[in-house]
């Protein structure tokens, strides 16, 4: 081989990502819990390998950061981290960041060298943070780092591929079924897949020195955050470390950076990168390599960033931000066109708060629409609640709520940012007589009915008979609403 005809690889950084949830725990245990204790703090973060193209390779913290188990969520890979919360702006800016990073680097290879992280390769993946709450006005100070080795010295990127350049359409289908039946082996978002015979298998990264000796074909894998083509992200270096400590007769090197998305409503692994490396020799250390991991702020400098939530700590504020990032990951990862804006702008009338009208409410609440008036005329009875999701047993007291007005109250209960109405309104059905003295009153339920297909852009029919669906029909058909 020419020793010419590589390149130093290049690795995707994290980029924080750090949801409401999460200052608002961290406001609680300030001031409930940690107080003036500047003592270090465990945390618990998660990132995925499955984010659509062109979106940032996040490092996720939540409410659930805080929690002693540290458990991911599905389909994502756990990592640890360390928060030194500190009680004044300047001992923010003053703290010795070099030796902060310095120390979680030590503990990273501390767990390679004692090979504790060949048990566990969560312990890879680091992440540190440096925070300063200004409780007062709701401003939080704070740097982010992800602890990287510089270890080894080189490490030669001697080729790319896509998967479905390196393995044939058949053989990405076992490798994607025998991932898949294999999730245990794979949760700590590193692996070694092995190929003897045709077959595919995924192992523990233990086995990987073993499989290297007796299989076919043996590579290196990790769950990979990064979306940019032809580029790692950041779990790598910690990865390739680990390989050089330890394993150190190993030189060359096939490494699987597994990419797993839904694109179109369909999974998709064939984007992901299989790499040809070669690593430069190392010497036996026990002293730590070089530390390195610092996050960019917003104007890609080496420097801290601010969150600024004095408008968004009202619970319902907080409520607000949250439902809004699901919707934001609903699309990123399964619909990037899903025009979210014109979704809550759309105004929503239900006619019917029964069964249906229960479960469509909330399957539209969850989806972002923020304008539903629900119509009907009937009360809530002792048999609706088991089967009518927005109602409860006191709503059934005494003569029983309006349906209408107790399922839009459930509503604001639910989410408070939700604008909805309840109407107690009789729509006139064909066939059924109406008395002289009640010609009026149908009357004005005719006008009423008008007014709100006006003022609504699309109309739901949830109504039990055909005869009450009727004239809704004709009066939709009249001004063009969407049914």
């Amino acid at each position: 081989m020419d020793e010419n005809e590589w390149q130093p690889l290049q690795f995707v950084p994290f980029t924080s990502a750090l949801d409401g949830g999460f200052w608002h725990a961290l406001t609680q245990k300030k001031l409930e819990v940690y107080k003036l204790d500047e003592t270090p703090k465990d945390l618990n973060g998660f990132y995925s390998n499955s984010n659509s193209a062109g979106i940032p390779s996040t490092l996720n913290l939540e409410l659930s950061a805080f929690d002693e188990s540290g458990d991911a969520p599905k389909h994502c890979f756990g990592t640890r981290g360390t928060l030194h919360l500190l009680n004044t702006l300047d001992a923010f800016k003053n703290v010795d960041k070099k030796q902060l990073l310095e120390e979680e680097g030590a503990k990273v290879w501390q767990n390679i060298k004692n090979r504790t992280a060949l048990e566990n390769p969560t312990l890879l993946s680091r992440f540190l943070l440096v925070a300063f709450a200004d409780l007062k006005k709701y401003h939080y100070y704070y740097w982010f780092a992800f602890p990287a080795l510089c270890y080894p010295a080189t490490c030669r990127w001697m080729k790319t591929q896509l998967l479905n350049e390196y393995f044939t359409a058949e053989q990405i289908v076992r490798l994607q079924d025998a991932y898949d039946t294999s999730h245990c082996v794979c949760t700590s978002g590193y692996f070694v897949l092995a190929q003897k015979d045709g077959v595919i298998t995924f192992h523990h990264l233990r086995e990987f020195k073993e499989l290297y000796k007796s299989s076919d074909a043996v590579l290196l894998g990790f769950s990979d955050p990064s979306t940019i083509d032809g580029y790692p992200g950041w779990p790598l270096r910690n990865l390739l470390a680990l390989v050089s400590a330890c394993w150190s007769d190993i030189r060359d090197l096939t490494v699987v950076c597994f990419r797993d998305r839904v694109k179109d409503t369909r999974r998709e692994i064939t984007h992901s990168l299989v790499l040809q490396l070669q690593l430069s020799a190392t010497e036996p250390s026990d002293s730590c390599p070089k530390v390195v991991g610092w996050e960019k702020n917003e104007r890609q400098k080496l420097g801290p960033r601010v969150a600024n939530l004095s408008s968004s700590m009202d619970p319902a504020k907080l409520a607000e931000s949250s439902v809004s990032l699901n919707l934001k990951l609903m699309r990123w990862r399964l619909l990037p066109s899903l025009d979210l804006e014109q979704i809550s702008r759309t105004r929503c009338l239900l006619l019917g708060a029964g069964t249906l009208g229960c479960n469509v409410a909330r399957c539209l609440l969850g989806w972002g629409v923020r304008t539903i008036t629900l119509v009907d005329n009937s009360r809530v009875s002792y048999s609706n609640p088991v089967r009518q999701s927005l109602f409860v047993f006191e709503d059934c007291i005494g003569d029983g709520k309006n349906k209408a007005t107790a399922a839009a109250e459930a509503l604001k209960r639910i989410y408070p940012g939700v604008n909805a109405q309840g109407v107690s309104l009789t729509i006139p059905m064909p066939g059924h007589p109406v008395s002289a003295s009640a010609v009026e009153q149908v009357k004005q339920d005719v006008q009423q009915l008008e007014e709100l297909f006006d003022q609504h852009d699309v109309v739901f029919l949830l109504l039990d008979t055909r005869e009450g669906r009727w004239l809704p029909t004709v009066l939709g058909a009249s001004k063009r609403k969407v049914f």
